[in-house]
């Protein structure tokens, strides 16, 4: 197992080298100017070219692609061009709303999603499995955002059950922290369930009809223990495999998510790196979120090999 992890590793050393250059490569050639942003409109051509001299945005592609990357080798993502403040510090200091919601979406949709899905593939075209295909195909069709909307008008204006917007961190308690974060996993949530939902029906209704299923029942064993010790076991690879996807493609929906609701998380930072055209900022985040979604992509297939050894070989 470990020198399978290791191989693992390994192989994604160049992919994120990979994601670095063309990451770099796509900042520089789009269009845009972040020495004009800074300098506002009223800037002459004189000031231009001493802001871009002091960014290092009047070297060569190459040159500035070299400097980056011999950063990024000792662990420097560079500081902001407009704040000035360092890239990790500003990630540092908004990554804790965001991997709160991320978590609490992930473990949500889990508790939900997996016993939704096997109490259907238990009852196959009867009441049960038909409310949960009914609430799969409105949490695929209905956006982030409106979810979020409707639960902000419902629970919070309308009850007041919960604030509208904002965050608390967990050293000002624990109910203000929940409390600021149940709507906003609730809306993340819904699509992810509903993924999730369908996939362990399908994947539990294809293991009860193999052999040893009905080796199993043969033996007496209890309807119970057939479903989620047998069924749900085998049934796992391809549950194991969309939950990872859900919690890759979390990335997309933390952006909205943390607008809808006015949560100061990396999502929020993205949108203003970009506004802003900064760039160490934004080569930053895009790196941090490759990297999060090669771990998952790892984890993934290390959990392959708990459900079932014979990957590994």
């Amino acid at each position: 197992m470990f020198s399978y992890v290791i191989k693992r590793a390994v192989a994604t050393l160049p992919v994120m080298a990979m994601v670095a250059v063309v990451v770099f490569a796509m900042l520089r050639l789009t269009p845009g100017d972040p020495a004009a942003i800074l300098a506002g409109d009223d800037a002459s051509g004189a000031q231009l070219e001493a802001i871009r001299r002091s960014m290092g945005l009047d070297q060569p592609i190459m040159v500035q692609l070299y400097v980056w990357m011999k950063q990024l080798a000792q662990g420097d993502l560079g500081v902001s061009l407009l704040s000035g403040t360092p890239v990790l510090e500003m990630i540092g200091g908004r990554i804790g709303p965001t991997l709160s919601l991320a978590v609490l979406t992930i473990l949500l949709t889990i508790v939900v999603a997996i016993p939704m899905g096997v109490v259907a593939a238990r009852n196959p075209g009867r009441l049960l499995d038909r409310t949960v295909m009914t609430f799969s195909v409105l949490g695929f069709s209905i956006p982030t955002f409106v979810i979020g909307y409707l639960l902000i008008y419902a629970m919070a204006l309308k009850l007041g059950w919960f604030p509208v917007q904002g965050y608390s961190s967990v050293d000002k308690g624990l109910w203000p922290f929940f409390q600021r974060l149940v709507l906003p996993t609730l809306a993340l949530s819904g699509i992810y369930i509903a993924l999730v939902a369908r996939m362990t029906r399908s994947s539990v209704i294809d293991v009860m009809g193999e052999d040893f299923i009905r080796t199993a029942r043969a033996k007496g064993a209890k309807e119970t223990s057939v479903l989620l010790r047998h069924a749900l076991r085998n049934a796992a690879v391809p549950i194991v495999t969309v939950i990872g996807i859900g919690v890759a493609s979390l990335i997309t929906g933390v952006v909205v998510t943390e607008s809808v609701f006015n949560l100061p998380g990396l999502g929020r930072l993205v949108v203003e790196a970009v506004l802003a055209r900064d760039y160490p900022v934004i080569q930053g985040l895009i790196l941090l979120f490759s990297f999060t979604y090669v771990l998952i992509n790892l984890a993934v297939d290390i959990l392959y090999t708990v459900f079932d050894p014979r990957i590994r070989y």
